[in-house]
């Protein structure tokens, strides 16, 4: 019986807790949003962070995950038919819809969402968001929301040049390797894909950035216990964000593809 008592108050309590304030900031966020009280200069100084300064590292992971997609797909096609066909449609597809939003969603949980956790997480111990509010200043306005905006935006973004760079991966090695010509690879690619395939990946990456960003700034906002809890808070934030990117791709697939949207 005491086992049972102390299960629901040491997991379920506290994560439903955590719950409610993670609702309770979206929601403040949103309605700031909504009334215009918008900080340009940081929004566009998160989205130059979010943004431009993850442009490399979203380069170089898209591009081998092409060439890697392009090299697994032409050596199966290659053993079963005796060359490498529909190489570019199967790598396309693969990246557009499905690893493109997932790799660069993980990709900016590591580099982004764990900067948002720890700054937010430090000014949090050292008293700053305290400071903001005897000022007079709300600190989900002046924190959140540029990072709320920034992440909504730069993350599709980032996913349309990560599909780019993976498809053009996925060439380069598909010419070289195999002699196809580029002409080739670029109308398997395009001769099955439409327009809806690409907002596919795009309304998910969406999804993703609301996912890095809530959780991102409630497990700042929220920590405690020093310089310790910096780090336990920033390893929170970005373990919780990819399990709930891994989790909720699953459910807007399925719903994206009942709604003939793939």
């Amino acid at each position: 019986m005491k086992i049972s008592k102390m299960i629901p108050s040491k997991i379920f309590v506290p994560s439903l807790e955590g719950l409610g304030k993670a609702v309770l900031m979206t929601a403040e966020t949103i309605l700031w949003i909504f009334k215009g009280s918008i900080p340009v200069k940081n929004t566009i100084s998160q989205m130059v962070e979010i943004g431009w300064r993850s442009i490399p590292i979203i380069t170089l992971t898209s591009f081998f995950t092409g060439m890697v997609l392009a090299l697994q797909t032409g050596s199966a096609t290659t053993n079963l038919f005796n060359e490498p066909i529909y190489v570019g449609t199967i790598t396309g597809f693969s990246l557009v819809v499905e690893l493109g939003p997932v790799l660069t969603a993980i990709v900016v949980t590591g580099r982004v969402g764990a900067a948002i956790t720890a700054e937010l997480g430090t000014m949090k111990i050292t008293e700053q968001l305290d400071a903001l509010y005897t000022l007079g200043t709300d600190p989900v306005r002046f924190l959140a929301v540029s990072r709320f905006l920034a992440c909504f935006f730069m993350l599709p973004a980032l996913t349309a040049i990560a599909n780019i760079i993976g498809v053009y991966g996925g060439m380069t090695l598909t010419t070289n390797l195999w002699e196809v010509s580029p002409s080739s690879y670029w109308s398997e690619v395009l001769d099955f894909m439409t327009i809806k395939t690409f907002f596919h990946g795009i309304i998910k990456s969406s999804f993703f950035a609301l996912i890095i960003v809530i959780i991102a700034c409630h497990k700042g906002f929220n920590t405690k216990g020093g310089a310790e809890g910096v780090g336990k808070a920033t390893t929170s934030s970005v373990m919780s964000s990819m399990v709930f990117i891994l989790i909720s791709d699953y459910f807007l697939t399925s719903l994206l593809v009942s709604l003939n949207i793939k």
